[in-house]
């Protein structure tokens, strides 16, 4: 028993070194696949620009988010107010700027969460498997067959609508999708060499699911986590324009757009809805590309 208690050790010695000398090589062949994409290039030079101007805002405007200057409301852009005013005379640039470090934060924090409530449930699901898989994953139906929608309104209209009350709300919901897909990664996984070797010596199951399989999953789960953003960033966007969401005088590109949803606002001062929307609609986008990009290039069976 000794002599083969070593043996596999040694053989899962040999699996995990060959497994640590291929990422440097996986890593350039997966970069090369994403540059191709020039698509993905676009949207992820996009989504830095955009985070550093939300970052840096105070070095890129010198005016207050919430100052109103009544007496320059609703003004056409110019060297003053660069993409003009608001009905309340508050530069529409600068709350652009402070609205994106809102919209970046609820989206790049509900994600974080829910994929690690989703990939912990998921792992847990196709590793275990039997009994365990099946509540787990009847929990997951329950979730998904309620409408989303309809239960973001309800939850935002019970509890006070706020930058945390969204985030915890798109975090306790928003795992499922996470969770069917690292449950299937796991289901094809768990039966591969290093994993029943690792079971065989007496590996405990909890180092072999994060640190044996959830590595060689974590392609799909960045891709989801990508993508994931867009959508909550959509999502919250939507909540705010229908005041369900950050509330005033909070700036978030969706009250942006609330507030200017009068049809002399958008007829006359064009201006005042359309930066707000068009930042929506690039972010969004930006995010899709990339989730695109990094899809393809995980993906093994693509070479273009």
């Amino acid at each position: 028993m000794p002599q083969l208690e070593n043996s596999l050790e040694k053989d899962t010695g040999e699996i995990e070194l060959n497994l640590a000398q291929q990422p440097e090589s996986l890593n350039r062949m997966m970069f090369n696949k994403f540059k191709r994409n020039k698509l993905a290039v676009a949207g992820l030079v996009l989504l830095l620009i955009i985070a550093l101007a939300a970052l840096f805002a105070p070095l890129i405007t010198s005016h207050d988010p919430y100052e109103q200057v009544l007496q320059n409301r609703l003004l056409p852009p110019g060297n003053e107010n660069v993409l003009g005013t608001d009905k309340l005379g508050r530069d529409t640039l600068t709350r652009l700027l402070y609205g994106a470090r809102v919209s970046l934060m609820v989206g790049f924090a509900s994600v974080a969460g829910s994929i690690t409530i989703g990939t912990i449930v998921g792992a847990y699901a196709g590793f275990y498997g039997g009994r365990i898989d099946a509540f787990l994953m009847r929990s997951v139906d329950i979730i998904i067959s309620i409408p989303s929608l309809f239960l973001l309104i309800t939850l935002v209209t019970v509890f006070k609508p706020s930058l945390y009350t969204l985030i915890a709300i798109f975090v306790l919901f928003g795992w499922t999708g996470t969770a069917r897909l690292v449950r299937g990664e796991f289901l094809s996984l768990r039966s591969r060499e290093y994993v029943l070797a690792a079971k065989t010596i007496g590996v405990p199951h909890r180092k072999i699911i994060f640190g044996h399989i959830l590595p060689n999953a974590m392609g799909p789960i960045i891709v989801s986590a990508t993508l994931g953003v867009g959508g909550v960033i959509l999502a919250e966007s939507a909540l705010s324009f229908l005041g369900l969401g950050i509330q005033p005088p909070t700036p978030s590109w969706g009250n942006m757009l609330q507030d200017a949803q009068s049809l002399p606002i958008m007829l006359n001062q064009w201006w005042y809805p359309i930066f707000p929307g068009i930042l929506i609609l690039v972010t969004v986008l930006s995010f899709n590309f990339v989730g695109d990009g990094l899809r393809d290039a995980f993906d093994p069976k693509t070479k273009k």
